[in-house]
């Protein structure tokens, strides 16, 4: 039997392969390297046989090939680490630790996740709508201009806030704009709410970190 098994595949299907690997009384090294919340990741953590080392392990980037290299970020156990970290020493797999415990992988990929892959979704449906008014050229034009470094420069978002009062009311107008389209208005519609979240604690001093915080909606008593 193998001595590392590295889950990668369709997030729905993680536990499904992680049970099937816990059947089999696996007691190596069990890489849950899948993009699944970190929730999912202690539920899986938590299942496997006590005889079983688990990781919590994200990948970050294009596959390892044509000169690209790709991140690996693995968290928990130092001694199972370093043994996964010697698989792929002298690789274009370069591995990371995350600094935290199991779940902490897991956040930075969807952390990553919640930009990058919504912004595409977010760009098709920008394109649609521009292409449905006749002006998809124009929208390319503009693109150009924009700033695209935003999620590298978190110092940006302030800035962004301190706005909030008139870009939330804008998101409102798009999701108009976009349903009578017949084209996804729901992710403007969570913009607008980010935006409303934003405005409602502009008199609070607009550092970083109380722009980030102001976004959490917790219950009463939680952390």
């Amino acid at each position: 039997m193998s001595d590392i098994v590295l889950s990668i595949c369709p997030p729905h299907a993680s536990e499904q392969v992680a049970d099937a690997v816990a059947g089999h009384g696996f007691a190596g090294i069990y890489v849950e390297a899948n993009a699944i919340s970190p929730e999912r990741m202690q539920r899986i953590a938590g299942r496997m046989p006590s005889s079983c080392t688990v990781l919590d392990g994200m990948l970050s980037g294009p596959p390892p090939r044509g000169g690209r290299t790709v991140r690996f970020y693995l968290a928990g156990d130092a001694g199972a680490r370093e043994s996964v970290e010697a698989v792929f020493a002298d690789t274009r797999v370069l591995t990371r630790a995350t600094g935290g415990g199991i779940g902490s992988a897991s956040a930075l990929k969807l952390a990553i996740s919640s930009y990058q892959k919504v912004s595409r979704a977010l760009a098709g449906v920008a394109h649609a709508l521009a292409a449905d008014h006749g002006v998809g050229d124009l929208l390319l034009a503009e693109a150009g201009a924009m700033n695209k470094d935003i999620l590298d420069d978190p110092g940006y978002l302030p800035g962004v806030a301190a706005r909030a009062w008139r870009w939330g009311p804008e998101m409102a107008e798009v999701a108009d704009t976009l349903r009578a389209a017949g084209l996804p208005a729901e992710l403007a519609e969570a913009a607008a709410l980010v935006y409303s979240r934003w405005d409602r604690h502009k008199d609070q001093s607009p550092d970083l970190d109380t722009v980030l915080d102001t976004l959490h909606h917790r219950p009463k008593g939680s952390a």
